[in-house]
């Protein structure tokens, strides 16, 4: 799926963009599922639902209404929908991701991330990897776009080579923020680049790039679905935040049989008491 020049940019930056690598025809499904849940959601005040361990599938941010739904995540789309399970049974996600890590792929999470018009969502500077972190960092946080994606509409922004540096905390003043520290995300401010493309485009990021996203300015949805696949060999060192009945399924090649592990140190990430993290992120100013 990918050529040397787009395998080269991800390398080198740990973000690459593929443009358009589904079809409007292949997002169909998908939209319309995404629109009946924020259709179900008018029916509820709060988050509601349920994963695996007991937490709302469906979170929604304060504000959300019958009338102006703000529905923001929902985790787990695979457990609850076969044409979000097919994302990760074959086609170009699967296949771009082997292109980067080796034909042997392990499913760990994925989740739907929507910005509504009128919705103040933000996403602030963080890694991947601090909140699931694995035996070794083949691990890539792929992002298909639901909607076209600009400037305007909180896409997300990424620093270039992030990946290659330290891990930094997410802990401060011990409490679990989700967030970097203010200084650093100033300097991520000044370095950071966009991330993209029409609908149907798919953003591929290694799980220890920094990154956040902005709010919406348009009257556009912003629906991105993200999927963390790894090297079937990196095996999580923690539970997972967002549980699913088809964690560690081997989605692509086959299973190896073994445990590769780099050294590294970090703190343990928290996982939230909430539906989702950006609960854990409005702990900071």
């Amino acid at each position: 799926m990918l050529d040397e020049s787009q395998i080269s940019e991800f390398r080198e930056k740990g973000v690459v963009v593929v443009q358009s690598a589904l079809s409007a025809e292949d997002l169909q499904p998908l939209r319309r599922q995404h629109q009946r849940w924020i259709e179900q959601s008018r029916h509820h005040a709060g988050p509601f639902g349920e994963m695996l361990d007991g937490r709302p599938r469906f979170d929604v941010e304060p504000g959300h209404s019958a009338e102006q739904p703000a529905l923001r995540r929902i985790a787990s789309p695979e457990e609850i929908s076969d044409d979000f399970l097919g994302l990760l049974t074959k086609g170009p996600l699967l296949d771009c991701v082997a292109d980067l890590l080796g034909e042997d792929l392990r499913f760990h999470h994925a989740k739907l991330n929507s910005k509504l018009p009128g919705s103040g969502t933000t996403v602030k500077w963080h890694q991947d990897f601090t909140f699931d972190p694995h035996s070794n960092d083949d691990c890539i946080t792929a992002m298909l776009f639901l909607d076209d994606i600009d400037s305007e509409i909180g896409p997300a922004r990424v620093v270039p080579g992030s990946h290659r540096g330290p891990l930094y905390s997410l802990w401060h003043d011990g409490v679990f923020t989700g967030a970097v520290d203010e200084g650093l995300a100033a300097d991520c401010e000044s370095r950071a680049v966009e991330c993209l493309g029409p609908a149907g485009s798919l953003c591929l990021m290694h799980t220890r790039a920094l990154h956040a996203s902005s709010e919406n300015r348009t009257q556009n949805p912003r629906t991105l679905y993200i999927a963390t696949l790894t090297a079937a060999d990196a095996i999580p060192l923690v539970p997972c935040a967002v549980p699913s009945v088809h964690a560690g399924r081997i989605v692509h090649g086959k299973d190896p049989g073994r445990i590769r592990s780099i050294a590294f140190e970090m703190e343990n990430p928290e996982i939230p008491a909430g539906a989702s993290f950006f609960n854990q992120q409005a702990t900071t100013g």
